[in-house]
């Protein structure tokens, strides 16, 4: 589990299941993601359960459920997929519209990114973000993940040819990290 503030980034449970579902199933949010609205309740469970006894520490994804902290609310989910023998790993992130623009977001995923630079010790984290979504670019930009470039009409998504915008981070770019050396 991961602390901020306001946040609390822990592993999903059976009972988030349909809030899961209710906010993935927003036309909004899932427009610039890899699944399609509406997000049923049994695609819900089986998200959940195939999470079930994942090791954050692992290679491949580990999705973090975002609690508000004196609430309990399920207000999101971000994601981590550690690769190249654990040394990198990409990350994603979805929050529901009620929650969003009110900073729980960029508190979320920077948790997770200090986690994973300044704790965990990997070299590189970075995103790939649909270039239409200005809102999850600047998140990251604020971030300071450094824009890497633009993939012009590399993605077949959703019926139509998007553009990609590609972010990272280094661990000694990120403060607090031993390799940037303000740890």
């Amino acid at each position: 589990m991961l602390l901020t503030e306001r946040l609390l980034l822990r592993p999903f449970r059976a009972a988030d299941a349909p809030v899961l579902s209710a906010y993935r199933s927003d036309p909004q949010v899932a427009r610039y993601q890899g699944w399609d609205a509406p997000f049923p309740i049994e695609s819900a469970i089986a998200f959940v359960a195939g999470l079930d006894g994942r090791d954050p520490r692992g290679e491949g994804w580990f999705q973090y459920a975002v609690e508000l902290r004196g609430t309990g609310a399920l207000i999101g989910d971000v994601g981590a997929n550690r690769h190249d023998q654990g040394r990198q790993a990409e990350i994603g992130f979805t929050l529901a519209p009620r929650y969003q623009g009110h900073g729980y977001a960029a508190e979320a995923v920077g948790r997770v990114v200090h986690h994973l630079l300044a704790e965990e010790g990997l070299h590189r984290v970075h995103a790939s973000v649909d270039a239409r979504n200005e809102r999850s670019a600047r998140l990251l930009e604020r971030l300071g993940f450094r824009r890497e470039g633009l993939e012009v009409q590399s993605q077949w998504w959703k019926g139509e040819w998007t553009d990609d915008l590609r972010y990272a981070v280094l661990a000694g770019e990120w403060p607090g990290s031993a390799a940037s050396g303000s740890a």
